[in-house]
């Protein structure tokens, strides 16, 4: 049987990042993929491709999840940018109310290049309400400093810090996405149960191929947790498709590229026409 597999957040318009990336990364794995939207994000060609976020209704949100949970039995579910406090409450009802077992939170505060909040109000309520829900809990250093109430998170000790306060929060694991902020050869990302800490490490790539990678990363931890992978088996072969995603990026424009979706499991192989 394949498996379920929902994602609740917003809509990239340019295809690279939001719950796209979210079900390019469910079909790449072999896992039926469901959306619900959250907002609508575009990017403005004439402020160097600056992104502006239009929230959708919380009752169409609503809406759009007792359509999906109406119909399917939803193995494993991930959530994105979810735009304002009602919407992360429906999220967290709709969790518990369905009893999914596997729940990947990726916590997105900003837009990606940025350090503003989206919603700074936002924070008490994912930590509240949805990381204590979190099978697998997937924050960039900016929002993990957020969720652990730090000044800044610039070495791997202060990662470690960071991923504790968290699991306190009532995630069960957490993978901190420290990309190549530490080390001048790799990019490092912390795995953490509550006992053991992993280090996730890959070869730094010098590209701007990334549009979509955090999305990806979490879409492809809450596919392998759908397929029956432990929750490291799931974030350590999610490092793997994302680190191929960048390596094989799709060039937008100067400014935008995005990771490719399809590189891991060969996409491009799948059809092939005869001259």
């Amino acid at each position: 049987m394949i498996p379920n597999v929902l994602t609740i957040a917003g809509s990239d318009s340019s295809g690279g990042a939001g719950l796209q990336a979210d079900l390019k990364t469910f079909q790449e794995y072999g896992v039926y993929g469901f959306n619900a939207i959250t907002s609508i994000v575009t990017m403005d060609p004439q402020t160097n491709w600056s992104h502006h976020v239009t929230p959708i209704e919380p009752t169409l949100v609503e809406q759009q999840l007792t359509t999906i949970f109406a119909g399917k039995n939803i193995n494993a579910l991930k959530t994105g940018m979810l735009g304002d406090i009602t919407t992360i409450d429906l999220a967290a009802d709709y969790i518990e109310k369905y009893a999914v077992e596997h729940v990947v939170i990726d916590p997105v505060m900003a837009c990606k290049g940025t350090t503003e909040l989206l919603q700074p109000e936002n924070v008490v309520r994912l930590k509240e309400k949805l990381i204590p829900l979190a099978t697998v809990a997937t924050p960039n250093l900016l929002e993990a400093k957020f969720l652990a109430d730090m000044d800044d998170i610039t070495t791997l000790s202060e990662m470690k810090n960071a991923a504790k306060k968290i699991i306190a929060l009532g995630a069960k694991n957490v993978v901190i996405k420290g990309g190549k902020n530490f080390d001048e050869n790799e990019a490092i990302d912390l795995f953490y149960d509550g006992e053991n800490f992993v280090e996730l490490r890959s070869p730094k790539i010098e590209t701007n191929h990334n549009h979509g990678a955090g999305c990806t990363f979490a879409a492809a931890t809450t596919a392998g947790l759908a397929k029956g992978l432990t929750p490291l088996e799931a974030v350590t072969l999610a490092k793997d498709f994302v680190t191929s995603a960048i390596q094989n990026g799709v060039t937008i424009n100067p400014f935008v590229g995005h990771v490719w979706h399809g590189a891991f499991f060969h996409a491009e192989d799948r059809v092939q026409v005869e001259d």
